[in-house]
Order: C-alpha cells, then structure tokens, then sequence
C-alpha cells in the first residue's frame, strides 16, 4: 500500500514538474519577447505621449505653416475626452491580458480559521485554531490557457487600432474645422462689402425712382437683393459659431470660449506641400482598420484552435496543507500538520453538443471576419482612390477660377476707366463690382476645399503622407 501511494505521490509530482517546464520553453521560444514587447511598450506609454504624435504624423500639419493650427491639434491630443477614453480602453485590454495570463500559473490560496468549541456532554470548552493552504494548478498540457492569452494580446493590439484611427480622426476634424473657419472669416469679410454695396444701389435706385428714371418693379428687385445679401451674411456668421464652438469642444474646452479662439488670416494660408500623383500600396496597408483587420483574422484563427483543444481533457494538480491544533504556540509542528497531494484528469464525455456548436461558432467567426478583411482592403484602395480623385478635380477648378477671378478683375478695371471717363454710371460700375467679390468668394471656398481635401488624403491613407 505505501509503495502504490509513494508511486502515485511521484507520478503526480513528475506531471507537476512537467507541465510548467513545457510551457516555459513554449514561452521563451515564441511568446516571451512578444510578452516583453507589450509590457514595454505600455509602460513606455504611461512615461510619454510622444505615441500620440506619432500616431498622427504631427510633423504632416507642419506643411501648413501654421502655428495656430498646429497648437490647436495639440490641445486636442492633450484635453479631448474622445481620445482620453480611447486611450483608457487600451489599458483595459492591457489589463485583460494580465488577468487572462494569470489562469496559466498555479492559484494559491491560506487562510487562519480560530474556534470556540463546546461539545455536548462536556462542561469544558476549548479553542481551536486551523490554518489551511490550497495550490492548485490546471496543467496546460495542450496550451489552451496560452492560446487564449495570445487571444487577449491580439485584442490588445485591435485596441491600439481603434486608439490610433480616433486620435487620426479627431486631428483631421480639428484641422477641417479650423480651415473651414478661416474660410467663414473671408466669406464673411466679402459677403459684408457685397452687402454694403447692394445697400447704396439700394439707396440709388430709391433716388432714381423718386425721380422717374427707374420703375418701382426694379427698386424692389434691388430691395430683395439687398435683403437677400444680409440673409446669407447672416448664414455664415452662423456657421461660423457653430464651428467655433464645435474647435472648442475638440480641444477639450467650454464653448463659452469660443470669441476666444484666434485663427490665421485667409490671405496668409500657405500649404507648401505637393499632390500626389499616386499612393503606394504599402502606405494603404498601414491603415489603422487594415491593420486591425488582419489581426481580428489572427485572433478568430486562435480562436479557432482554443475551441479544438475543448474536445481535450484537462488536468488539475491540487495540493492541500492544514495546520490543526488546540494551541496557538503548537500550531506550526510536524504532529499537527496534514498534508496531501493530488492529480485528476477530467475528459467531458456530454455537454449537450456545446463544445462542437462552439467550434462552428468560432468557424463562423473567423469567416466573417476574413470577409471583413477583405472588404476593408476594398474600401481602403477605393477612399485613397476617392481622396486622389477630389484632390485633382477640385484642385483644378481652383486653378479655373483663379484664372476667372483674374479676369474679373480686369474687366472691371476697364469698367472703372470707363467710369472715370464719364462713360459708365456709378450704379453700373457698382453692380459690376460685385462680379469681382461673388468671384473672390468662389476662389476662398475652392482654395479652403483644396485644403480640406488634403486631409482627406491624409486620413485615408492613415496619416501616412
């Protein structure tokens, strides 16, 4: 009888010592670096926020010439809430993989438990005092416990992912929002003298009128369009709050700031970067969805393995010690100790067609998301190719109307020659003016879409101009 339990007892022990001693060399071939790698990398980004503007190619928003902008993108990565959460979800992820890890290690468990006992029949009572300890252990033969923890990894990168595209995001619609300011601020500017002159052709027509040299039928037409000019002034100062408002809330700050935010002048905006003519594949590939998408692939496959290793069996080492003694100074002696180790191996034999439903679960799975991948690298080429296509179109209809503008200009500088020869009237050269500032509109717009084109790219291509 004692050599069958002294052969159990060693049996037990040899799984014990083998069981880690695989997973150890399974870990330090494969995994461990990769381990390393993420504890570093997460460590280094509590230390510094240098992976934020790395994730947004800060040098990029330089081509602008700016400073403004490139401080309000700042503020951005610092204070907007959007990207504080992003962040905080990375950590939890990070997380997840410590708590996921830890089911591969041995689970210890101590405890003191004192009692007063008094038995029937007895007058006495009496203390007694334990002290029980638990190890157990899920020997991970078949690394199913591993697999699920590279699962965990995989989702931990998914996260960067998802971090990467919104701080992406959130700087592209600073940007957008700042530009499209600017471009209120000459609309506005152009809008405001469209309307002054609409207001003495206005006041014209009246004086003409009273005299009889202009019907009534065009004093109106005048009064509309003078009314009109204000309706549209009106419309722009309100975008333009609307959009202050919405820089002060991507920055993180109250909206009531908002008179506050200070901008560059539309005349001094100065983008000194060229069109690309085309884009690599390999700058579309580092697009943060393209790349969570091959690694959501990774993880079904993982996923995939972990739900082939249910159908194994599973082997648990468990080891128990327990101190017992009615005295609290004899409690840690050879008398009062009991010990004992054991080993079971558990095989499911039923569960309802779970573990084969789940494996087809996971199959599913990793089909979807192999679709998925392949859609996403089909909408990836398609916005770059979109993005490239608005850049040149637009481009050159700004380039058009320059040139329009320009010769507006010129043929009102006739009119005014004409004007000061006595030629043309006051009222015709007036209304002739407006040609030239409803043209400088066309142009502002045109040149803040180009602008505003230009991060498009930037943010199809995963900030990777």
């Amino acid at each position: 009888m004692k050599k069958k339990l002294l052969a159990t007892i060693l049996a037990v022990l040899v799984l014990s010592e083998f069981a880690p001693m695989a997973i150890a060399v399974k870990n330090n071939k494969a995994n461990e670096p990769k381990k390393m790698s993420i504890s570093k990398t997460h460590k280094l980004r509590q230390k510094s926020d240098e992976f934020k503007y790395e994730y947004i190619n800060y040098e990029w928003w330089n081509n602008f010439n700016d400073p403004i902008l490139t401080g309000y993108i700042d503020k951005a990565i610092k204070n907007n809430y959007s990207l504080k959460m992003a962040t905080i979800a990375v950590d939890e992820y990070y997380q997840a993989i410590k708590i996921q890890f830890a089911n591969e290690l041995p689970q210890a468990m101590a405890g003191f438990s004192p009692a007063y006992l008094k038995n029937s029949g007895f007058n006495n009572a009496d203390w007694s005092f334990a002290l029980p300890a638990l190890v157990n252990y899920e020997a991970d033969i078949f690394l199913k416990n591993h697999d699920k923890t590279k699962a965990a990894k995989k989702e931990y990168e998914q996260s960067l992912q998802d971090e990467r595209a919104a701080y992406i995001a959130i700087a592209s619609a600073v940007g957008t929002c700042y530009l499209n300011i600017v471009k209120l601020d000459k609309m506005i500017e152009l809008q405001e003298e469209i309307v002054k002159d609409r207001k003495i052709i206005y006041d014209l027509m009246l004086l003409r009128n009273k005299e009889g040299l202009t019907s009534t039928a065009d004093t109106v037409k005048a009064n509309k369009a003078y009314i009109a000019g204000q309706t549209t002034l009106t419309e722009y100062k309100k975008q333009r709050n609307i959009l202050l408002n919405q820089l002060c809330v991507l920055m993180g700050e109250n909206p009531n700031k908002a008179d506050t935010i200070s901008r560059i002048a539309y005349e001094n905006l100065d983008y000194n970067s060229e069109i690309p003519q085309a884009i690599a594949s390999e700058i579309i590939e580092q697009r943060p969805d393209y790349i969570k998408a091959e690694q959501m692939i990774e993880k079904a496959g993982i996923d995939v393995r972990v739900a082939k290793k249910e159908f194994l069996p599973s082997i648990n080492l468990t080891g128990v010690a327990i101190f017992l003694s009615s005295e609290i100074g004899s409690l840690f002696t050879t008398k009062t100790a009991l010990a004992a180790l054991a080993g079971a191996i558990n095989m499911p034999l039923f569960t309802g067609g779970r573990r084969r439903a789940n494996l087809r679960l996971k199959k599913d799975e990793f089909e979807r998301v192999l679709n998925n991948y392949y859609q996403t690298n089909l909408t990836a080429i398609q916005e770059v190719n979109d993005a490239l296509t608005i850049i040149k179109h637009d481009d050159k209809k700004y380039q058009d109307t320059k040139a329009q503008a320009q010769l507006e200009r010129r043929d009102y500088g006739f009119n005014e020659a004409s004007y000061n020869q006595g030629v043309l009237s006051k009222l015709d050269l007036i209304q002739m003016k407006e040609n030239v500032l409803s043209t400088d509109k066309l142009v502002a717009d045109q040149k803040i879409n180009c602008l505003v084109d230009y991060i498009g790219l930037y943010k199809a291509v995963g900030s990777q101009l």
